[in-house]
C-alpha cells in the first residue's frame, strides 16, 4: 500500500495512466543497482530516488574530486574528498528519505558483482570503463536481469537497453565485444555536463519504463545523441548468435 505521504509525494506521476497507483507500487517494490555515481549515475540516482524506487543499491569505489563537480550533480563542493557513495547517499536521503539506500563502496570482482546483480531487479551501467561494462553485462546475462547502459564523451552520447529476458535482445558484448580498454575517458577527451545529464536522464526514464511496464524500451535499438547539432539518431542492433557472453559461442 501507499501511505498518504507517498500519494502526495508522487501525485504528479500517479496521474499518468501509464503509472497510476499500480505502477507506483511496482516502483516502491523494486530494487535497482546503479554502477557508477559520476556524470551518468548522478541524474540516474536522483531521478529514481525522486520517483520512489524502493531500494537503490549504489556502487562506486572512487572519491569525489573537484573536477567531478562540473557534471556529477549528485555531489557538492563540501563533499570533495569524500567517498562518492557517501556523498550520494546524503543527497538522496535528503531528497527522499522513503527510499532505502544500500552502499557498495569497494571495487567489485566477479563474485561480488554477481551477487549484487542477483539481488536486484534491474541494473544501470553508468561507468566509463570498458572492462567494468563487460563485467556488469556478463553478470546481468548470467542472472537474467535487464541492463540499461549509457555512455557519453565530448558532445556525444549513446544509450541502449539489454534485456536477457527477451530472446531477441542483444547484450552489451554483442555490440562492443571488440572494444578495448584503451578507449578515451572524459578526463582525457572532455565532456559537457548537460550531455551526461541528458543521457543519464534517459537511462532513468528507460529504467522506470521497464520497472513499471509501459512504453517501448530501447531493446534492440541504440540511441545516438549528437549534442553539437541537437540531433538524435537510432540504429537497429541484433543479437549475435555467436556472442561469447549471451550466444552459442559462450563457454
Amino acid at each position: 500500500m501507499l501511505s498518504d505521504d507517498e500519494l502526495l509525494r508522487y501525485s504528479r506521476q500517479i496521474l499518468l495512466r501509464q503509472v497510476d497507483i499500480e505502477g507506483q507500487l511496482k516502483l516502491k517494490q523494486s530494487r535497482v543497482l546503479i554502477v557508477g555515481l559520476g556524470g551518468l549515475g548522478s541524474p540516474v540516482a536522483l531521478y529514481l530516488a525522486a520517483a520512489g524506487v524502493g531500494e537503490l543499491h549504489l556502487a562506486d569505489f572512487d572519491q569525489l574530486d573537484l573536477t567531478n563537480l562540473q557534471r556529477q550533480i549528485a555531489h557538492d563542493t563540501p563533499s570533495v574528498g569524500l567517498h562518492k557513495v557517501d556523498s550520494a547517499m546524503a543527497r538522496l536521503s535528503a531528497l527522499n528519505p522513503l527510499v532505502k539506500l544500500v552502499p557498495h563502496r569497494a571495487a567489485m570482482d566477479a563474485d561480488t558483482l554477481g551477487a549484487a546483480v542477483a539481488g536486484v531487479d534491474l541494473v544501470l551501467d553508468c561507468t566509463d570503463n570498458f572492462a567494468v561494462r563487460e563485467a556488469v553485462n556478463a553478470a546481468c546475462v548470467a542472472a537474467v536481469k535487464p541492463l540499461v547502459s549509457g555512455a557519453a564523451i565530448r558532445l556525444e552520447g549513446q544509450l541502449s537497453v539489454f534485456d536477457p529476458r527477451v530472446e531477441s535482445s542483444p547484450c552489451y558484448h554483442c555490440l562492443y565485444g571488440h572494444g578495448t580498454e584503451a578507449e578515451l575517458t572524459c578526463s582525457e577527451a572532455g565532456v559537457l555536463g548537460p550531455v551526461v545529464g541528458l543521457v543519464g536522464s534517459l537511462q532513468a526514464l528507460e529504467a522506470i519504463k521497464l520497472l513499471v511496464g509501459f512504453g517501448e524500451p530501447l531493446i534492440g535499438r541504440l540511441l545516438l545523441v549528437d549534442a553539437l547539432s541537437s540531433r538524435f539518431r537510432e540504429l537497429k542492433v541484433k543479437r549475435d548468435p555467436a556472442c561469447a557472453v549471451c550466444g552459442s559461442g559462450r563457454v
